[in-house]
């Protein structure tokens, strides 16, 4: 898998800046927005959009919603290269998202570095991380790959209803995280991944069926791969929080116990509030409540995690998951070694040690 993702990542981050220039000026900003009005300021532009995108985007990420959306084009027997700037789309939209989430959570590192809006600010991050929520549109409206007009309006569609749907679950988390009590119930954290972190599978998947013109009943399995392999991807991020980051941030490039210092309500805290005694599991709330968490602190919460098998319980989980992605990704008719590679991906999103 890694030598899938190794391939295709330059091709992808290429394209990428094809579509987000690095530098940009009067011309690109009137070809790819419309003409101004009055005049437009390239160098507030630059300043405001590309240079703080790049930023994030050059931490590196590695690609791999876009990667799996050109492996399902070309399963679905189209030429994945032809419709490059559609399979980058998840891929712009996901980075928007870590970059309002980040101010959201009041994240301090994100891939080893500041978070953006500790190094740009939070005006400069929230304006770049919303426009890239919107980008991806002006893709469609270019119609790269000349697409029939309903196509094009299907993707309009499924984007709306996805991006509508990210919010819920975003809604969800940041209100578990602004709540002491750990309340909520397994069922509901996963409906939350499954908006939060689901619904960009999910458009992966669908935008290479819309492109493609594939079957209702294929684009419904497509998108059952994607959104349950997401979620596990998600689960299995909240267990290498816990497990793998060290103290300097490392190649995880987090601070250890990072979701514990910002008070997030993982599938593992549910778990460990459910099985721990009444004490513990107070202290587990005050302690993923605290404004701030001393190292010690985050051994302790830590450990109340591992006491209740909580980390155990929650691989468990990621792993039905994958294996939900895999029975989705068998009813798709698509060559076997592209389906092998898309099944290798369910495994990687656990596996993976960064």
């Amino acid at each position: 898998m890694r030598d899938v993702l190794a391939a295709w990542r330059p091709v992808i981050d290429r394209e990428i800046e094809r579509l987000l220039p690095r530098e940009i000026d009067v011309e690109y900003v009137a070809r790819a927005f419309g003409e101004p009005t009055y005049e437009y300021d390239p160098v507030a532009i630059q300043r405001a959009l590309p240079d703080p995108i790049w930023n994030l985007l050059d931490r590196g990420g590695k690609r791999w919603r876009a990667v799996v959306c050109c492996l399902l084009i070309d399963g679905f027997g189209a030429d994945p290269h032809e419709y490059l700037p559609y399979a980058c789309i998840p891929e712009i939209l996901h980075n928007g998202t870590i970059i309002v989430d980040d101010v959201e959570d009041g994240a301090t590192m994100r891939r080893g570095e500041a978070a953006l809006h500790r190094e740009a600010g939070t005006d400069v991050a929230l304006n770049a991380g919303n426009a890239m929520y919107f980008l991806p549109l002006n893709i469609v409206a270019h119609n790269p790959g000349d697409l029939d007009a309903e196509i094009r309006l299907a993707i309009y569609e499924m984007l709306m209803y996805e991006l509508n749907r990210t919010h819920l679950g975003q809604g969800m988390d940041i209100h578990w995280h602004n709540e002491q009590a750990i309340r909520m119930s397994e069922t509901q954290y996963l409906e939350m991944c499954a908006c939060k972190t689901g619904c960009l599978g999910r458009i992966v998947a669908r935008l290479a069926a819309l492109i493609t013109d594939q079957s209702d009943e294929t684009e419904r399995c497509a998108a059952r791969y994607a959104e349950r392999m997401s979620i596990a991807f998600q689960i299995g991020d909240d267990i290498l929080d816990i497990e793998n980051a060290d103290e300097d941030g490392g190649a995880f490039g987090k601070a250890v116990g990072n979701d514990i210092r910002e008070g997030k309500k993982t599938l593992m805290a549910i778990h460990a509030a459910n099985e721990a005694s009444p004490e513990r599991a107070a202290r587990l709330e005050e302690l993923l409540w605290a404004d701030e968490n001393s190292d010690d602190e985050i051994r302790e919460a830590i450990e109340i995690l591992r006491e209740t098998d909580s980390v155990a319980y929650a691989r468990e989980r990621a792993l039905e998951l994958a294996g939900e992605a895999r029975d989705a990704l068998r009813e798709l008719d698509i060559d076997d070694e592209i389906a092998d590679d898309l099944a290798e991906f369910t495994r990687f999103v656990i596996e993976r040690d960064v």
